[in-house]
């Protein structure tokens, strides 16, 4: 469509009247009120917005351009962008070297990101910080055809006397904003600058043709993205379920949706928001943060409902699980803990979730939640200190997804070396070190095949021996050691840490790739210390289990052993409830009324009571002392013919890890465990 004589005085610069633009500019900054038909309305709006702004008529440069580090950080934030407008803008190089211009890609802000054209044009815009990293903006330096083109969102040529700062009045430009195609949202500009006799009214059109290729070559790539979201969501969209399912975009925006969505959301109307309904068009989740969560997420959301969707280690997306709440069968229940099941209600074969004892909200929830799981084959990453049940939660998961007759095979990360971890993991061909067994050796990730991989203490695994894991995760091959010939495996992995590894992600000990492809969801199982309420019921539990395995009647516990029992913190956590338990049954007298005369010490006698002076006697002090000693000495006796291995050393003394670590800080060896956390990373 032909433009009106109007239109294209407003669009173009008209360099045969400079010295009329200049003369109103210097009438402008004088604070003279007058008005000229040689400057546009746009020039004019633009100056003004400027002398708002106090910005410095005298400038001659931009301000300093960003530092190599921040430069970096925000060509990682604008990857699209760049990516898309590489090619396009290489296109124009050679032309643009011919009319001595250069041509400039821009963040949202007006920062540039790249430069592309004739290198003498480069080198003299280099004098005024026309370079990555430096802003273009009208308040950074004045009316520009970057910055206005930005301000106004549409294509703007600025020419010599109309830019606003004496020291950019030389040069001629030509710039228009490039758009999102999916929400119209400025994402950054394009301009074409030379020095003043470069003028050319087709500059105008070269960057709006650039911009509208940029765009439709992110709109293919965002195209594409959705492809693969909807690919990789589709079996949770279609897979028989009873939740509610969403899917969202990675921008946080809904794409599908499953049929049980809106019977979800009622009941969430109805029982968390009140009356009011919510619409799965009008629900967004916002980016998605380093930490996986969206910001802003809106309160009715549980976090645990989320689960992120990744290609090839990129976010891409969002799943939103929805559940609706159903009476669930009550069933017999056995113990969050190792080796053993209670007996279920007749029927079919329980699964480990089925058997888990307590009535805490915390616990009830993380059961839930793995039992929602289990019905995909998406990784789980399960959170707990040491004694809390992960193989139980694993083992659960497990029998209840759709491959329970499938292997279930177990792996600590923490308990070997890392010579024998790979081979345990990986497997060898036969010869491929002195000593191998002949015909080699399957590695539990092969021996996995079909079923459940659970990988214990995965937080303990060495760093160098990650990359390995991850490209099986990611490939879905295995390298026997030794072999050169892939072999294809196919498992849901289940890994469990007591450490935090967002954390040890940022201290350089696990690396952020293999955090992401393992933590795609994660459930917290929450310590016995913080679920006291349920010593009572698990204690009666655990006890009728321990009595049965040694063939004894189950004894009974008064309220005041129940309430001793849980006045202890429980660093051991189930674990060593059970280990306490079975040592009060085997050591009481008959009739197996248990005593807590039979217990050990450290439940007996509270930490409270043990500072208090008058409440042991003098000779029980020293033989406290002494015994303290003692105990210290074996510790670092340990941790030293371990060479610093804290899970060995844990083994050697017969406690768990978590155990070791918090008598190290009793005894006030903090320091001695920083050392040996240090020397075993060292070591792998």
């Amino acid at each position: 469509m032909e433009l009106s004589d109007e239109g294209q005085s407003q669009m173009f610069s008209r360099p045969e009247l400079d010295r009329d633009v200049m003369t109103h500019w210097e009438r402008l900054l004088s604070g003279e009120d007058c008005s000229s038909d040689a400057l546009r309305r746009l020039i004019d709006d633009s100056w003004r917005r400027c002398l708002n702004a106090h910005v410095d008529p005298g400038k001659d440069q931009a301000p300093p351009p960003l530092s190599e580090n921040s430069l970096y950080s925000l060509h990682q934030k604008h990857g699209d962008l760049l990516t898309a407008s590489t090619p396009v803008m290489a296109m124009a190089r050679d032309f643009l070297a011919e009319t001595g211009t250069i041509m400039v890609l821009t963040d949202h802000s007006g920062t540039i990101l790249s430069l592309e054209g004739d290198a003498a044009t480069r080198d003299e815009g280099e004098g005024m910080n026309m370079m990555p990293g430096a802003s273009w903006s009208e308040t950074a330096c004045g009316t520009n055809a970057i910055g206005t083109a930005i301000a106004v969102r549409h294509p703007v040529q600025i020419h010599s006397a109309e830019h606003y700062c004496a020291g950019i009045k030389r040069w001629t430009c030509s710039s228009t904003v490039i758009l999102d195609p999916y929400d119209s949202s400025v994402l950054g500009a394009i301009d074409v600058s030379g020095l003043q006799q470069t003028y050319n009214r087709h500059s105008l059109a070269l960057v709006v043709a650039t911009a509208s290729k940029i765009e439709g070559r992110l709109a293919k790539h965002e195209m594409g993205i959705r492809f693969r979201l909807l690919e990789r969501c589709m079996h949770r969209l279609t897979h028989s379920t009873s939740d509610g399912v969403i899917v969202f975009d990675r921008r946080g925006n809904p794409v599908k949706a499953n049929e049980r969505a809106d019977q979800a959301l009622n009941e969430l109307a109805e029982g968390r928001i009140g009356s009011r309904k919510l619409d799965i068009a009008s629900i967004t989740l916002g980016h998605a943060t380093d930490d996986g969560l969206p910001a802003g997420l809106q309160g009715w959301i549980s976090p645990e409902w989320l689960e992120p969707v990744l290609d090839n280690g990129q976010r891409i997306g969002t799943l939103l699980t929805i559940p609706i709440f159903r009476t669930r069968p009550v069933s017999v229940p056995a113990v969050i803990c190792d080796n053993g099941n209670a007996a279920p209600e007749p029927g079919p074969e329980p699964s480990r979730l089925d058997c888990v004892v307590g009535r805490d909200p915390t616990l009830v929830q993380a059961v839930e939640r793995a039992r929602q799981l289990a019905r995909s084959n998406v990784p789980v990453l399960l959170l707990g200190e040491t004694g809390v049940g992960k193989e139980v939660f694993a083992q659960g998961i497990h029998d209840c997804g759709s491959a329970r007759a499938a292997p279930f095979v177990v792996v600590n990360c923490g308990g070997l070396s890392r010579e024998l971890l790979a081979t345990e993991l990986f497997g060898y061909a036969e010869g491929s070190f002195t000593g191998a067994r002949r015909g080699g050796m399957t590695g539990k990730i092969e021996a996995a095949n079909g079923g459940t991989l659970f990988l214990d203490e995965l937080g303990e695994m060495p760093i160098d021996m990650q990359p390995h894991l991850l490209r099986v995760l990611e490939e879905g091959e295995i390298y026997r050691l030794g072999e050169n010939t892939p072999r294809k495996v196919k498992f849901r992995l289940i890994a469990a840490t007591n450490r935090d590894l967002r954390k040890e992600v940022t201290e350089g000990r696990f690396r952020m790739d293999l955090y992401y492809r393992v933590a795609v969801t994660s459930i917290r199982i929450p310590p016995l210390r913080e679920r006291l309420g349920d010593i009572a019921e698990l204690s009666r539990a655990l006890l009728t289990k321990i009595a049965r395995h040694h063939g004894v009647p189950p004894p009974a516990l008064s309220a005041a052993e129940i309430g001793e029992l849980a006045s202890y913190s429980w660093p051991g956590n189930v674990r060593e409830l059970r280990n306490v338990l079975e040592s009060m049954l085997l050591t009481g007298e008959r009739p197996r009324s248990l005593m807590m005369s039979e217990a050990p010490r450290s439940i007996r006698l509270p930490e409270a009571s043990l500072r208090d002076d008058h409440s042991i006697l003098p000779g029980e002090c020293r033989d406290s002392r002494r015994l303290d000693e003692a105990e210290r000495e074996a510790i670092l006796s340990a941790i030293d013919d371990s060479h610093g291995n804290m899970a060995l050393a844990a083994r050697s003394l017969g406690i768990a890890k978590s155990t070791l670590y918090l008598k190290l800080k009793k005894f006030g060896l903090d320091p001695l465990v920083e050392r040996a956390r240090e020397g075993h990373a060292r070591g792998h």
